[in-house]
């Protein structure tokens, strides 16, 4: 008697179809979480050196002004010239937090107990200790990396994201056989590649911002065999040696005028 050949039923082959999808995206997920973590890592390095290299001058330096800006409140009391003041004090301090770090040492992390309470939530459900095979082992493994990160940086909307999405695929989703399962992955496979685009989103970000383009410039001037933060740092102590002159000659004048 000749073996039974079972012939793949549309539902099978679009299942079939849809896993190979679902197993792409979610390569193509990990490969931009990746991607995006070694370039938040570089520009923290880089951002590092900058303060220790040029932002603690600019900060000298800035106080410098603010304190010329605070003799000529002195000098001519005026409003306008208080305004500066002011003005000059504040982006004293911000430039100082911004070059000690006291800024973010001030924020030390301290979860509120909602945020403790949705991670929790999230872990319960995505840790990869309850994964049922390899393949959603890493999936979950990815996911844990991408809920501890929002829950260092307090980043509720991603953590619920994380949960809604879990509970839509488990619980919204009832049934067994290829379609039931066709449904779960089509699911999967779009909150995929919406991660994928908020991905790509951040990352944008990230490359438009200050620190990126500055990074750049350093690599481009590197490639010159220059070094961009020593000569900004230079550039910066003739800016600092001005301004102590122009202090000396601010005091001078409050002096004559004692």
């Amino acid at each position: 008697m000749p073996e039974l050949i079972l012939q793949p039923t549309p539902d099978t082959l679009a299942l079939d179809h849809q896993r190979a999808q679902l197993a792409d995206a979610r390569n193509r997920l990990a490969d931009r979480t990746s991607e995006l973590a070694q370039l938040r890592a570089q520009l923290r390095t880089f951002e590092g050196r900058y303060f220790r290299q040029v932002g603690t001058l600019y900060a000298e330096l800035d106080d410098l002004e603010a304190r010329i800006a605070e003799r000529e409140v002195q000098l001519y009391d005026s409003d306008s010239a208080r305004t500066r003041a002011a003005e000059a004090r504040r982006r004293a301090q911000e430039t100082h937090d911004a070059a000690t770090g006291t800024a973010s040492q001030a924020e030390e992390f301290d979860p509120p107990p909602s945020l403790k309470t949705l991670f929790r939530d999230v872990a319960k459900r995505i840790h990869p200790d309850f994964a049922r095979d390899d393949e959603e082992h890493r999936h979950f493994t990815l996911l844990m990396a991408r809920a501890n990160l929002a829950y260092t940086r307090g980043d509720t909307e991603t953590l619920h994201r994380l949960l809604d999405d879990h509970r839509e695929i488990n619980a919204a989703i009832l049934g067994e056989g290829p379609a039931a399962e066709l449904h779960r992955i089509t699911r999967q496979l779009r909150h995929a590649q919406r991660d994928i685009a908020l991905l790509d989103a951040e990352q944008s970000d990230l490359l438009s911002s200050e620190i990126a383009h500055l990074h750049r410039d350093a690599e481009a001037a590197a490639r010159d065999h220059r070094d961009l933060l020593t000569e900004l740092a230079t550039t910066v102590r003739t800016q600092i040696a001005d301004a102590q002159h122009r202090l000396e000659f601010t005091d001078r004048q409050l002096n004559a005028q004692r």
